[in-house]
């Protein structure tokens, strides 16, 4: 029973307190319950919590004899069901059937009614956040808002602290909005964490038995004395099941948190109208804002369908061998209690502590990183909370996932939206960058762009001045922000849970590393987007990204390739084929003219290297046989035009040795790629390329006759 978290409450079983089986079990509570003679097992005094106070609910400490034999029994039968159960599922479904939403109108009216609680928290809040706005407005009057702005966003940050639960998520919710809040408030905000104190064990306890309808020693033979963590609407206990020993955690509802957290959304949400009324600076739907954020946080309360986000969760994730996602007992959970196995780890912000147990925490924090891309990317559902507490190094070096109350969706629009946005940031394409903002629900199409375009330019030119590998995602977000801030933007609350997730990530890297960047940890992951999807919105991006001017650029595609390798799900055969397809399309004509005329630059780079490198074998006596003393000379080639092709033909062989020595690389797989080339729109590329070559070689040879040496236009 020994454990870092002792002591235990503990409940008596056979064989030294080790449970011995149902069929042992089932007598000894009956002898029990017979020797008492009251109709009634104390199992242990849980009228007073941990701390030695009273407990408020005067039968907790007595369960009726025929209850208890019949829960035991029942609980005892057969294992609980876990997340495979699509039957025990329902019942936990059933158990959250009245849970509450999120209804505007219905807590108007409920308000309207209690007219002495609406005032007096009405004062609570108005004398914390008036005090705040005077001290603000004296600064700006005083000409020291700049200066004292870190100062106040702290103090903002310990005011929403002390006025309780629903402030501290507003004020997580604040520090993903770089549209409503300046950067050092961002910054302050993010720190909020949900430390707020905990709640008796008597009232966990009680709710655990009310919401399962079992007594608490038919389900746990122990469960700790006090909360292993408190949040902002819960505390989790860590408790080993009775009909297994298995150890779970199991998080229960603070008491009464539907009805605080509805009053203050009811207030914050008139506050919201006032601002949309009369404070012009700020140009998003306040009332609608608040909404959104009031809907998120009441699915939060319901703790079935934080289950369900965390089956969905694992089933799409979950096949990562680095990756460990916690298993739901749906029988013991309900809208108010959520029991998951017991993870063991560390947080990812105690670099010692992981060190300790030999494990590598940059390598944890990239397995974050690409697993949260695709999340973000791939699927478009994630984890929108990544905070240290919700990661969790294991002991076999996995990266445990938990607290799946926070969830959100991108887009599928969007996830290729963001892809292409990369590829127009690379290319220092501003226009399009702008334009990107209407994919990406930034702005509504009745909004001007091109204003913003000059403040992309100036902040990009100079962060894009660092190679990807100098890039620091935070420094990207700050910029980004203080444009989102500056002009007419929207920013949708999936795009916001995004900047935070790998904000929160690159800032868990520096901790081992301070030149850790989250950009050049993720590039792999775009390249090989970029490379292997059909999508076409993603290969209209590959070609903006490798073709200028008309001319490809090689360099592009070996380094594509180089970082694209480095993701352990790029294959070869995945890159080929989609772009065979996208250049022998319907489409692809204006495609195939740009590559017909690239392809004879490389047949003719392969050909003169070759032929250059023939000359440098012969023996002397022969090269003199050349005219002009050297094969430059016989093709008209001069030595910087010769140093071009060279460069061309080499990094052509380099790629495709990388695509070689890909993995999954098979020689079967060119045989549908042959197929691909018999098409008509193929052999027109062939008959091009032939064609070209030709027509490159004989005016070598004409120059050679009739003009001294110079190079051949392009």
């Amino acid at each position: 029973m020994a454990s870092a978290f002792a002591p235990f409450y503990v409940w008596p079983s056979q064989n030294g307190g080790k449970f011995a089986g149902p069929a042992k079990f089932r007598p000894r509570v009956r002898a029990a319950l017979a020797q008492s003679g009251r109709g009634e097992l104390v199992v242990r005094d849980r009228s007073k919590n941990s701390n030695g106070n009273n407990n408020n609910n005067g039968n907790y400490g007595k369960t009726d004899s025929k209850e208890i034999v019949r829960s035991l029994e029942r609980s005892l039968k057969a294992p609980p069901s876990i997340e495979d159960d699509p039957e025990a599922e329902a019942r936990a479904k059933a158990r959250a059937v009245n849970v509450s939403v999120f209804d505007p109108a219905k807590l108007a009216e409920k308000y309207r009614r209690q007219p002495f609680k609406v005032v007096g928290r009405t004062l609570e809040i108005f004398l914390a956040v008036g005090s705040f706005a005077l001290t603000v407005a004296l600064d700006q009057r005083s000409g020291r808002l700049n200066e004292n702005k870190r100062m106040r966003a702290a103090e903002l940050r310990k005011i929403l602290t002390r006025l309780g639960p629903t402030f501290v998520k507003v004020g997580q919710g604040l520090s993903s909005r770089p549209d409503l809040c300046p950067p050092e408030y961002l910054e302050e905000l993010s720190e909020l964490q949900d430390a707020l104190p905990t709640f008796a064990n008597a009232d966990a306890f009680a709710c655990i038995e009310r919401e399962l309808d079992l007594p608490l020693e038919s389900i746990f033979s122990a469960i700790s004395a006090s909360p292993i963590a408190a949040a902002s609407l819960g505390q989790v206990y860590k408790a080993r099941l009775r009909y297994s020993g298995q150890m779970v955690a199991v998080k229960v509802q603070r008491p009464e948190i539907e009805e605080s957290i509805g009053l203050d959304f009811y207030l914050v949400r008139g506050l919201g109208k006032l601002i949309n009324k009369y404070v012009d600076i700020i140009s998003s739907d306040v009332v609608a804002l608040v909404d959104e954020f009031a809907r998120r946080v009441y699915q939060e309360l319901n703790y079935v369908q934080e289950a369900q986000n965390a089956i969905r969760f694992k089933k799409l994730y979950g096949d990562r061998p680095d990756v460990y996602v916690p298993e739901i007992f749906w029988d013991y959970t309900s809208a108010k209690v959520l029991t998951m196995d017991w993870v063991e780890g560390v947080k990812l912000n105690e670099q010692e502590a992981i060190e300790k147990q030999g494990l590598n925490l940059l390598a944890l924090v990239n397995t974050g990183i690409q697993c949260s891309l695709r999340q973000l990317l791939e699927h478009g559902y994630f984890h929108a909370d990544p905070h240290p507490g919700n990661l969790l190094a294991t002991p076999d070096g996995k990266l445990a996932f938990l607290d799946f109350g926070m969830m959100s969706e991108t887009p599928q629009q969007a996830r290729f939206a963001i892809i292409g946005h990369v590829v127009h940031m690379v290319n220092r394409d501003y226009e399009a960058m702008a334009q990107d903002y209407y994919a990406l629900d930034f702005l509504s199409p009745d909004i001007d762009v091109s204003p913003i375009v000059p403040a992309l330019k100036n902040f990009f030119d100079d962060a894009l001045s660092l190679t990807v590998s100098e890039l620091n995602f935070k420094t990207i977000v700050d910029g980004l922000g203080a444009v989102l801030y500056e002009y007419p933007f929207d920013v949708p609350a999936y795009y916001a849970l995004i900047l935070r997730s790998l904000t929160v990530l690159e800032g868990l890297a520096l901790y081992a590393d301070p030149n850790f960047k989250v950009l050049a940890a993720s590039y792999p992951y775009f390249a090989k987007r970029l490379l292997t999807d059909n999508n076409p919105y993603l290969r209209d991006a590959l070609i903006e990204l490798l073709f200028k001017d008309g001319r490809f650029r090689w360099n592009r595609l070996e380094n594509l390739l180089v970082q694209g390798r480095k993701d352990s799900e790029f294959a070869a055969k995945d890159a080929l084929q989609p772009v065979l397809q996208l250049l022998l399309g319907r489409e692809g004509a204006e495609l195939r003219t740009l590559v017909i005329k690239e392809a004879v630059r490389v047949v003719e780079a392969i050909l003169v290297g070759g032929a250059i490198e023939s000359y440098n074998s012969v023996p002397e006596p022969i090269k003199n046989l050349i005219p002009n003393g050297s094969v430059n000379g016989f093709l008209r080639i001069n030595e910087s035009e010769q140093a071009a092709m060279l460069e061309l033909r080499d990094r052509v062989l380099r790629i495709w040795g990388l695509l070689r020595s890909s993995r999954g690389f098979d020689p079967d797989l060119l045989q549908p790629i042959l197929e691909i080339l018999q098409q008509p729109e193929a052999q027109e590329i062939g008959g091009g390329v032939v064609g070209g070559v030709t027509q490159r070689l004989a005016a070598r040879l004409l120059q050679q006759v009739l003009r001294p040496a110079s190079p051949v236009p392009s």
